[in-house]
């Protein structure tokens, strides 16, 4: 095998390469009294906490959060989603994160 045969090697193709790609995804529920506002994957979130903002990627370890107010970023394969949310909590426990508060509303994109 040469050096131009071993470039690649090992690394996931085709099939195999989109599902590692998806298997690597939060799934994520945004969720109010009055409504489910998002259920789906996600590869990053940012949320308002109550002492700062809180970054989530996959892989993160468990914890349960309180929300402030402000703007919940989420990242996915297609873009974007972003929700004014205030008053609640967050939790993440094996790649889920449950968003669960008081006010969610659609934000605009900037």
């Amino acid at each position: 095998m040469t050096a131009a045969d071993s470039i690649g090697a090992g690394a996931p193709t085709g099939v195999e390469a989109n599902r590692r790609s998806t298997e690597r995804r939060l799934r994520v529920s945004v969720i109010s009294p009055s409504a489910a506002a998002f259920s789906g994957a996600a590869t990053s979130i940012i949320a308002p906490a109550h002492d700062g903002e809180l970054g989530i990627l996959y892989g993160h370890a468990p914890m349960v959060v309180l929300l402030g107010e402000g703007l919940l970023h989420i990242r996915t394969d297609d873009g974007s989603r972003r929700f004014r949310v205030a008053r609640g909590f967050l939790q993440v426990l094996d790649n889920t994160v449950a968003v669960l508060a008081e006010e969610v509303e659609p934000a605009p994109e900037p």
